[in-house]
């Protein structure tokens, strides 16, 4: 990048933005598009503990594009100053069609994840009629990331979230009755003591695994390891991660009703139970990516890295 001479600041950047008549009603045009879409979806989806990651999610993925936009800006001008082809500005627009047509009709027949998806097309698309391909290229997860805002079908969720309960469910019966803790299970329900507890889905649903998956490709997106072996081995764990933080969570909840009765653990449930989920999570990706960066470091020594 250092070819032209070009060091942006956020700051350059920004101005260059205002300084390009079409960057004005490309803003103002998405702002009249989805400022409706993002209302629905602040005093109905999102309100639910199932759905309540959106907002964080759309929050670190425009932190995301804004961070990466200086980077994004220096690298499409370095490519104007190389010759910048038709193709991409073609496939632009094939794109940004597309994208209006799956806006229009998930707007129109409430079809809330093609509306959604619809935000991450168009977006997809001004890059490339504007910025070229590696303006995609630079910008790519954040969009990436955007897909994990999208709800799943329900009938898919309906059908792995059972089996994903029940094996959470399994896992905390076993851990608690290893520590002599008076439990047992019928199905997703746990009787501890005197207590029943229902697993429900936002404990160990599908939608939570998927939320718990985003984190983990975020911390590692914000890494940025060079350790090929590093990134996938992480990446592949993120599963059990996800599985052990529900198992956590759910516990956690067992372990507070038992002591301190259905009311305090009702509460904790609504109030502090994503906080557990997430922090436990959150360690144990931290944890594990310690000990690879342990495990991969004598290899990269003796690779000359």
């Amino acid at each position: 990048m250092s070819d032209l001479g070009i060091s942006l600041s956020k700051k350059d950047a920004v101005l260059m933005v205002f300084k390009d008549r079409y960057w004005l009603p490309i803003g103002i045009g998405f702002l009249l598009l989805f400022i409706p879409t993002l209302y629905d979806l602040f005093t109905d989806m999102w309100t639910y503990e199932e759905q309540a990651h959106g907002p964080l999610i759309l929050a670190l993925s425009l932190w995301l594009l804004y961070s990466r936009w200086p980077q994004m800006m220096q690298a499409s001008q370095q490519q104007k100053g190389q010759g910048e082809g038709r193709a991409a500005t073609i496939i632009g627009w094939v794109l940004f069609g597309f994208g209006l047509l799956c806006y229009l009709v998930g707007r129109s027949v409430k079809i809330t994840p093609l509306e959604m998806g619809s935000f991450i097309v168009l977006v997809a698309a001004v890059l490339l009629i504007r910025r070229g391909a590696i303006g995609l290229k630079v910008l790519w997860f954040p969009l990436f990331f955007l897909l994990f805002m999208i709800p799943l079908p329900g009938p898919l969720v309906s059908a792995l979230t059972l089996p994903m309960k029940l094996a959470v469910s399994y896992v905390t019966e076993n851990i608690l009755y290893f520590f002599n803790y008076p439990i047992s299970r019928s199905g997703v329900i746990l009787q501890m003591g005197q207590y029943q507890l229902l697993v429900a889905d936002a404990c160990a649903g599908l939608q939570t695994l998927l939320t718990l998956e985003s984190l983990g490709m975020f911390y590692m997106n914000m890494m940025r390891h060079n350790s090929a072996i590093r990134n996938v081995t992480l990446a592949l764990l993120i599963v059990p991660i996800s599985f052990a933080a529900n198992v956590i969570r759910v516990m956690a909840l067992c372990l507070i009703t038992y002591y301190w009765g259905d009311e305090v653990g009702q509460g904790f449930l609504h109030q502090f139970a994503g906080m557990v989920l997430f922090m436990s999570a959150l360690i144990l990706i931290i944890g594990i990516d310690s000990l690879l960066q342990w495990a991969v470091r004598p290899r990269m020594r003796g690779a000359g890295v």
